[in-house]
């Protein structure tokens, strides 16, 4: 399933992925008072791509509201349909998916990482047989479930359960043959297939790949043909045939020398191990999140796959020898792509109590789900609690690298104590916000020389369709880095 299905509102459609375009501009903490701006435009139409010309936003400035944090307690933009994927396979023709699929989508414009070993050994070995505790579809979908679920196969009236294989050698994973009796609920045989295109555009040699994609006498079209004809015998004859497929092509070192020639984990492949682990973990329990959107201050919202691969690749150049820490890590999604996008050591702090029960079933299901697929992720923690007296994040935080700070909605007061909290970052550090810590037009002058966003830099860029969780249209958001040289130098020069 390409999207987070259990939030999604009746008679919502999700938005079509596109290319995520940027526009860049530095904001400095000018020494020159004489310096001006040109206002910039505070909302942007829908997918428009940015004036030309070079703007900046406009000389407000937030007052601090007199109320304690206790009054205001941190809020977050509200839920809206998530989507996990970029795009949607719908209205796109099984040639164009072969062709597709037949080229190899690593990011080439990547620095590579020579330090990042993608593959898990672990999950190529047969170490502990193979077996360790997961979600499967099973759980999920089943004829247990008769007000959910009716039979995939009409002939077929009892439960068909199938395994399938995944590239690892570890277990296969259980599924019935089911489809739901509401659209929003989990699809196996959308899932079944999606895996399998996943496996066939990333794992398997192109002789191999070209063979399964053919439009005629390919193993995916076979299957479609199948569920088309309500042929539940011939479904399950297929995926035997790809399941004695991918053994063999793992027992011969096939699978294990494709992972180890990639630089990058595709981004199609990281959506659809977090489109697992959500759909297996948080859809079924997802209205323990909208508890929040009524009645309190915290509201959930979710940076959705494609804008953080970008923060991490791009603004940031993430490397697997680096701290990533999320401020405000709701489920956790952010914590968990960049551990496996990336590589890195990755920290999140949430203080909502159920998106904390939720973040520690998706980090679970998520190591499971990555030996699955046969691949490793750095070092996971997840913290619950106040970030700003969280003992384990305030000393982190000393070390990070990267910070995420999802401060859409928070208050003035909070966005200020984050901002103090900022200067026990190391120097070259890198801070992502939806806000900027920096007030517009701020300059450094001998009264505020101690104001702790006089050692941030900060970048303004812009992010446009599904890029997060609360809204289609286009927004801005920040790439700030600790530096304390523009200080020093404004205190020697007027010394």
């Amino acid at each position: 399933m390409g999207f987070f299905d259990s939030i999604q509102k009746p008679g919502f459609t999700a938005a079509k992925g596109k290319n995520v375009h940027i526009k860049q501009e530095i904001v400095k903490t000018a020494l020159n008072p004489k310096k001006t701006f040109v206002p910039f435009p505070q909302h942007l139409k829908k997918r428009s791509l940015p004036d030309k010309k070079a703007t900046v936003l406009d000389n407000q400035t937030a007052k601090l509201s007199p109320r304690s944090r206790a009054q205001n307690p941190r809020k977050r933009p509200a839920s809206t349909p998530q989507r996990l994927e970029s795009d949607s396979d719908d209205d796109v023709s099984d040639h164009d998916l072969g062709d597709a699929r037949k080229r190899a989508r690593r990011t080439s414009d990547v620095e590579p990482d020579l330090k990042r070993r993608i593959r898990s050994r672990k999950a190529f070995s047969e170490e502990d047989g193979g077996v360790f505790p997961m979600v499967h579809a099973v759980d999920v979908a089943s004829l247990s479930k008769p007000t959910k679920y009716k039979a995939a196969f009409p002939n077929n009236p009892q439960a068909i359960e199938i395994h399938l294989q995944y590239p690892s050698a570890s277990q296969s994973e259980k599924y019935e043959l089911v489809v739901p009796i509401l659209n929003d609920d989990f699809k196996a045989l959308e899932d079944i297939r999606e895996v399998m295109e996943t496996i066939i555009s990333n794992y398997l040699p192109s002789a191999e790949a070209a063979k399964m994609q053919n439009d005629s006498t390919g193993l995916i079209r076979r299957l479609k043909r199948a569920t088309e004809r309500r042929a539940g015998n011939e479904y399950t004859g297929f995926v035997q045939e790809w399941n004695d497929t991918l053994v063999d092509l793992r027992k011969n070192g096939t699978i294990s020398k494709t992972i180890d020639d990639w630089k990058v984990v595709d981004l199609k492949l990281l959506e659809r191990i977090l489109t697992q682990t959500y759909s297996r973990t948080v859809s079924p329990r997802v209205h323990t999140l909208r508890h929040y959107q009524n009645g309190t201050d915290n509201v959930y919202g979710e940076l959705l796959p494609k804008f953080i691969s970008l923060i991490l690749k791009q603004d940031v150049k993430m490397m697997s020898d680096q701290i990533f820490v999320d401020l405000g890590s709701g489920v956790g999604n952010c914590v968990l792509q960049a551990a496996l996008e990336v590589g890195c050591e990755s920290w999140g702090c949430e203080m909502m109590d159920n998106a904390c029960d939720l973040a520690e079933l998706q980090e679970k299901e998520f190591n499971a789900r990555c030996r699955l697929w046969g691949l490793s992720a750095g070092d996971i923690h997840l913290e619950r609690g106040d970030f700003l007296k969280n003992p384990a994040i305030l000393k982190i935080l000393q070390k990070a690298d990267v910070v995420l700070v999802n401060n859409q909605a928070f208050t003035p007061n909070l966005n200020e104590d984050l901002t103090n909290l900022f200067l026990d970052l190391k120097e070259g550090a890198k801070i992502v916000s939806l806000k900027s810590f920096v007030p517009h037009g701020h300059k450094i002058t001998s009264k505020n020389l101690s104001a702790a966003c006089n050692r941030l830099e900060v970048v303004q860029k812009t992010y446009f369709s599904a890029c997060v969780s609360w809204t289609e249209t286009a927004g801005t958001y920040y790439v700030s880095t600790k530096d304390s040289s523009k200080v020093q130098a404004f205190a020697e020069k007027n010394m």
